[in-house]
């Protein structure tokens, strides 16, 4: 086993100072992508995506640990998702990884630390750290699209989405013995410690979580943030919620360094326009907090003729808007091992390397905001 190594002085972590990102004293603008397929897609198809990132300018691309399943043998306890599919790693095909399981011999939460486990995140972490990209890694995911916290409430059988995962004592101590076992683990290919990973831009506690009610979101966001900086005080910390009905509910939670929130108009029968406002009220709850906002997730779908130039809109509204921390668009998808790009996502906001005009726009805003100085 390769021994943990220790962080330098001048280590090359993010932090916050007066609202904005700063990395050696300078600040470092958060430009870049989503993509979900990074933990369980083929080493050739994670490197797509992540040279793809770079030629997009982007600095920081964001993806959640995953997949989640029943038991190993799938009889025990089934899982509630199709972790046989054979489709192609962009439509959910995992290829037989997974990172969380339960084992019925012992009757609890298995981890898997294996090639087909947490060694693909070992992987997607070093590649990344070659390209000089930074990662926003969410613990888990809300859905159940690869098992998720969906998954980890029908280890107990329940079938209650939204509150039974966040108030069962099993499960929340479930979700701490696991963020203690990702934080303290040791990658096997450079010996880092991923506590103690420069690569790692920020944690997130889960990818959308829709907790009800609103006080028990607020009970368990507290907790778990303030569980996440007792083991881990050099990254920094965000929610992973949505965030747009309540606007940013989360926002004055302590342990969290900035704001994040995903945008999707269709979603909240809001025109372009009116998104291009909310952004600015987002942005200005960040200032009033002195804490970045971040738009985390968006998307417009390519079937509008005018998807440019909204994009560009946004984009410039993000550019010049004090309070505004970054934008990450959903999703970059590349080249699948079948030799092709996947067919368009049902929601269309799909984004490839294919030098088209909605390329072109992401690839300059990047590039405009990672040239600013101020």
């Amino acid at each position: 086993m390769i021994p943990a190594l220790q962080a330098s002085a001048d280590d090359g972590f993010v932090t916050v100072r007066d609202g904005r990102f700063v990395q050696g004293g300078k600040p470092f603008p958060v430009v870049g992508v989503n993509n979900h397929y990074l933990t369980f897609g083929s080493p050739a198809e994670v490197t797509r995506v992540l040279d793809d990132a770079v030629a997009m300018n982007a600095t920081v691309v964001r993806t959640f640990i995953q997949p989640v399943i029943g038991s190993l043998d799938g009889l025990a306890l089934p899982p509630i998702w199709d972790w046989k599919s054979r489709a192609e790693a962009s439509n959910l095909g995992v290829g037989g990884v997974y990172m969380l399981y339960w084992d019925p011999a012992s009757n609890e939460m298995g981890i898997n630390d294996g090639a087909d486990g947490l060694g693909r995140l070992d992987f997607l972490l070093d590649e990344a750290r070659k390209r000089n990209l930074k990662l926003i890694v969410a613990f888990l995911d809300f859905w159940a699209y690869t098992g998720g916290a969906q998954q980890m409430r029908a280890w107990y059988g329940s079938d209650n989405q939204n509150t039974f995962f966040f108030s069962d004592p099993r499960t929340k101590q479930n979700y701490k013995d696991w963020i203690a076992h990702v934080l303290g683990r040791v990658n096997g290919i450079n010996g880092i410690r991923y506590k103690d990973d420069p690569t790692i831009f920020a944690w997130e506690l889960m990818n959308e979580a829709d907790i009800r009610p609103a006080s028990l979101r607020d009970i368990w966001l507290e907790e778990m943030s303030a569980y996440v900086k007792s083991i881990d005080a050099k990254h920094l910390l965000a929610s992973g919620g949505a965030n747009v009905t309540e606007k940013l509910p989360d926002i004055a939670v302590p342990g969290f360094d900035f704001s994040v929130w995903h945008g999707y108009p269709l979603y909240y029968n809001l025109s372009p326009v009116r998104f291009d406002a909310l952004i600015k009220e987002m942005c200005a709850l960040g200032r009033a907090y002195d804490k970045p906002v971040v738009l985390e997730e968006f998307g417009f779908a390519r079937s509008n003729k005018d998807q440019p130039a909204v994009y560009r809109m946004w984009l410039d509204t993000l550019h010049n808007t004090r309070g505004c921390g970054g934008w990450l668009v959903w999703r970059l998808v590349s080249l699948q091992d079948s030799g092709r790009y996947p067919p368009d996502h049902h929601d269309q906001f799909d984004i490839h390397k294919d030098s088209g005009e909605v390329w072109n726009v992401l690839k300059d805003a990047a590039h405009r905001q990672r040239a600013r100085t101020d």
